[in-house]
Formats: C-alpha cells, sequence, structure tokens
C-alpha cells in the first residue's frame, strides 16, 4: 500500500488574482507537482506527466488559507499510472475545510525497459501520528541549490519555518510568529532533484507560546532511500490584533 501524499502551503498574496483567491495555473502546478512525486514514490522510476483529466474548480482557496493537497494511486498500468489529487482549503483560526478541487493525473514512465508497475494499491486504512501535525513533501529544484547541487541551507530553514507555522496554527488555531529558531542541526545534505519530506510537531506549550520540532529528510527518488537532514526547534508566539503576545487558553 502506498500512503497519501500531502503537499501543503499557505496563500500567499503573490498567488492569489485579482479576486484575492488562488491563481488556477498556481493550483495545477502544485497538482501535478504532486502527482510526479506520488507516482515516483510508487513506481520508482521516472515519470512525465502524459494528461489530466477535466479539473473543476468547485470552491476557491482565499489569500491566507491552507491548502492541503492530496495524492493516491488509483490506477496502474504497465508503465503508466492515474493519480488522484484532491486539493482542501483550510481556515487557519477556525480549522473548517472545503475541497476546492479534484483532478486525475495520467503519469507515464519514459523508460520501456523497466519491469511493469505493480498493481494500483488497495484503499486500507493508513496509521496516522497524531503527534505530527503538519507532514509535507516539496521537491529540491535547481534555483534552490548552491554551487554543490546540494538545497541551500537557507532555503531549508525557509522551508523548517513555514513548517513550523502551520504545525503552531495547527494546534491552538491563533495567529502566530515566529520569536526564535532555536539550535538547527545540519545532519546530512539533500541532493537536487531529492524529496523532501518535512513533520512538524509541538513539543513543549507554555504561556503563550510552543516550541515546534521541525525534522527535515531527504528521499532518493528513485531508490527510495532515506536519510535525516536537518532537526530544528522553533518558538511560535501567539499575537493578538495588535501584535501583543497573548495567552493560548483564551
Amino acid at each position: 500500500m502506498t500512503a497519501t501524499t500531502h503537499l501543503i502551503d499557505i496563500v500567499f498574496p503573490g498567488d492569489t488574482n485579482h479576486h484575492g483567491t488562488l491563481f488556477g495555473g498556481t493550483a495545477l502546478s502544485h497538482m501535478d507537482k504532486l502527482a510526479f512525486v506520488a507516482a515516483t514514490r510508487f513506481g520508482r522510476r521516472p515519470f512525465v506527466t502524459a494528461s489530466c483529466d477535466r479539473i473543476d474548480f468547485t470552491a476557491p482557496a482565499s489569500r491566507g488559507h491552507l491548502i492541503d493537497l492530496q495524492a493516491n494511486i488509483v490506477k496502474a498500468g504497465r508503465r503508466s499510472a492515474t493519480v488522484q489529487v484532491d486539493m482542501y482549503a483550510e481556515h487557519l483560526l477556525t480549522g473548517d475545510r472545503q475541497l476546492c478541487t479534484r483532478g486525475h493525473f495520467t503519469m507515464v514512465s519514459p523508460d520501456k525497459d523497466q519491469p511493469p508497475l505493480p498493481p494500483a494499491p488497495t484503499d486500507e486504512t493508513q496509521p496516522v501520528d497524531e503527534d505530527i501535525l503538519c507532514n509535507r513533501v516539496e521537491m529540491v529544484f535547481p534555483d534552490q541549490t548552491n554551487h554543490y547541487g546540494t538545497l541551500f541551507g537557507g532555503n531549508a530553514l525557509a522551508m523548517m519555518g513555514k513548517t513550523a507555522f502551520i504545525t503552531a496554527s495547527r494546534h491552538s488555531r491563533r495567529v502566530f510568529v515566529m520569536a526564535s529558531s532555536q539550535r538547527t542541526d545540519f545532519i546530512a545534505p539533500a541532493q537536487g532533484g531529492e524529496i523532501i519530506d518535512l513533520k512538524g510537531r509541538v513539543k513543549y506549550t507554555g504561556r503563550s507560546s510552543l516550541v515546534v520540532e521541525v525534522s527535515m529528510t531527504a528521499e532518493d527518488l528513485i531508490a527510495g532511500d532515506r536519510r535525516l537532514c536537518a532537526r530544528s526547534e522553533f518558538v511560535m508566539v501567539a499575537v493578538d490584533a495588535a501584535g501583543k503576545p497573548e495567552p493560548l487558553s483564551l
């Protein structure tokens, strides 16, 4: 069974159209990227996008919403896999979620010498780690690497900081700002073209602050080998409309 693959992001102003909602082209880009990751994890071989079925945008994702994209393999042929991608919008403060769009992407392996793909996974209940409030994937693209071809540390910290913010928001449904980044250990490099798996959990809770632990793991697209690359702790503080700290218990 292949687990559901998540891509979680935040709708920033630069991602929106003149209505203040997520631009459709950006949504399609996210969906296609996630379909590629899911197909590659399933088949452990190169894939390209062959086609996508009609995609209906049934509800908007507004500026400031989380977007949670979920991909599952629903059909597999000899060299192709059909990936269903659902995109949900989630309100940061209330937790309300709604399905925004759904699409089916046909991903094809161009390597004809590979053995046939396995059957599509069955729809079984997957174990959930309730401590992990944010589990999201990214990919290391060339513009994110340094001159060694590995993920630039600043880009890694940006990914981890975003994960910390999402984790804190989902935990307490408050407006959070980052107060500090505690010690970050860079344990191993992430190579260009690899999948980055980020996980966030709340480690400590204070009066108005949370300590969020974020781990970053790199995954080889073809071999599936995984290694811990970095781990950090972030102090996130809940603030009121004036930007002043406020108790989490309110």
